[in-house]
């Protein structure tokens, strides 16, 4: 399933810095003036997955295919950008397509990179840009309520559906809460994602720090994970100009790059994993001696789901899959090993996917 993350924030917070990291090119421009990023830049990621390289390894797979992620880079919002304002009302249609919201906060102090409003305040930031989305949706809606009353009124059930989650938004907006802050039925989910709110979707804060914090984070990006704590958010600390400069180091080097600066892995890496946390991904792998491919999926979703991934023919034709576990598939050396120690599982259309399972579907069409 594709996934899509727009990284939004006010203008010199290093936005257009941290896209460049993460496609490791230099599609967007990164520079140190308002506005620098005029068309919403989208790049493709692959997502970091360890465990693929050792299933193909063992596999001896030809070709190894990750998962994929989308990041756009939507332009700076600035305060009024929901009426006009700058550049950023033309953009909101770029962050209404996307599946969650990255808010790129600055928590760094840099006398040489001008900020917009003059000062560093990463809160006072994020309240901005959450101002101009409450705005946007408040707009959106308001216009939606007379034609919806008519047409409930006229004993349309899903008009009389759709008023009711419009006015459910409307409570949370004008209380100054995000629409997300509201509490949805899993019978009207799909309804309400319908509406494409600007602020249902999910949050992830991205504190882009100095490099000396890069490790740790520091006093201003805690105070953005204290907020996301109470906003039932997710939060990711992030050096961009560190990222930037490992994008364009060697493999074998960026290890040891790692090392210097007391950092496991990029944070790049734990950006896409937490936006995969904050949507309830998971991921399950097909492997052979052809290719050995991660694929994503809902947490929860069923084996027939899973299969529905790849083609919907798989889904539609499922009789069964065969599963093994990850832990299983490496500690017996494949799916031979792992068939004759018993760890070869049929299961039915009512078994639930596990994170790293490795699968084969038997379908019929």
């Amino acid at each position: 399933m594709a996934l899509k993350v727009a990284i939004v924030g006010l203008p010199n917070v290093g936005k257009s810095t941290l896209f460049n990291a993460l496609t490791q090119t230099a599609a967007a421009q990164a520079a140190n003036y308002p506005f620098c990023t005029i068309e919403p830049n989208v790049g493709d990621v692959a997502v970091p997955e360890s465990r693929l390289d050792v299933l193909a390894k063992i596999a001896g797979s030809k070709e190894i295919i990750p998962a994929r992620i989308n990041f756009v880079d939507v332009a700076g919002l600035v305060r009024g950008a929901s009426k006009g304002e700058g550049l950023g009302n033309q953009f909101l249609a770029n962050i209404r397509d996307c599946d969650a919201v990255a808010f790129v906060a600055r928590c760094f102090e840099d006398g040489d990179v001008t900020h917009v409003e003059g000062r560093v305040d990463p809160l006072g930031d994020l309240e901005i840009i959450e101002t101009e989305l409450m705005l946007a949706d408040l707009e959106s809606l308001e216009k939606r309520v007379v034609n919806l009353e008519k047409r409930a009124k006229g004993g349309d059930k899903e008009s009389a559906q759709t008023l009711k989650l419009v006015k459910l938004a409307l409570e949370q907006l004008n209380a100054g809460r995000p629409a997300r802050a509201a509490e949805v039925s899993a019978e009207d989910d799909k309804a309400w994602r319908m509406l494409q709110l600007l602020t249902s979707k999910p949050a992830l804060y991205v504190c882009n720090v100095d490099e000396d914090s890069a490790a740790s984070g520091n006093a201003l990006s805690a105070t953005v994970a204290e907020r996301a704590t109470r906003d039932n958010a997710k939060s990711v600390v992030i050096s961009a100009k560190i990222e930037s400069e490992i994008a364009m180091l060697d493999p074998s080097e960026r290890a040891e790059f790692l090392e210097t600066l007391g950092l496991e892995e990029p944070g790049l890496n734990r950006l896409i994993h937490e936006a995969y946390a904050l949507l309830g991904l998971q991921t399950y792998f097909t492997v052979g001696p052809k290719e050995a491919r991660a694929w994503t999926i809902p947490v929860g979703a069923t084996a027939p789901q899973a299969a529905g991934v790849i083609h919907t023919d798989f889904e539609k034709g499922f009789i069964r899959a065969e599963t093994i576990g990850y832990a299983d598939y490496v500690a017996l050396n494949g799916e031979a090993g792992a068939r004759d120690a018993g760890k070869l599982k049929s299961e039915g259309k009512e078994y639930v996917v596990k994170d790293g399972d490795v699968m084969h579907f038997r379908f019929n069409v």
